[in-house]
């Protein structure tokens, strides 16, 4: 395995998060109810997914490069 073993989980579970706070945020939008700490919390899972996604998309080559 190219990337330990954490990484492609919690890249997941990250994206789960983030897929349902933007549904909330349609939902809300829908309903006419606009919450500024809804849309501040999704940005915690984008951060998350973008570090866990780099560091995916980075690993093979970095691995690559040790051998």
């Amino acid at each position: 395995m190219t990337s330990p073993a954490w990484a492609r989980p919690v890249h997941r579970a990250l994206s789960l998060a983030f897929m349902v706070l933007v549904l909330a945020n349609l939902v809300g939008l829908a309903f006419g109810w606009q919450a500024q700490w809804l849309w501040i919390v999704t940005l915690i899972p984008l951060f998350g997914l973008m570090g866990t996604g780099a560091w995916l998309f980075a690993a093979p080559y970095l691995v690559r490069r040790r051998a």
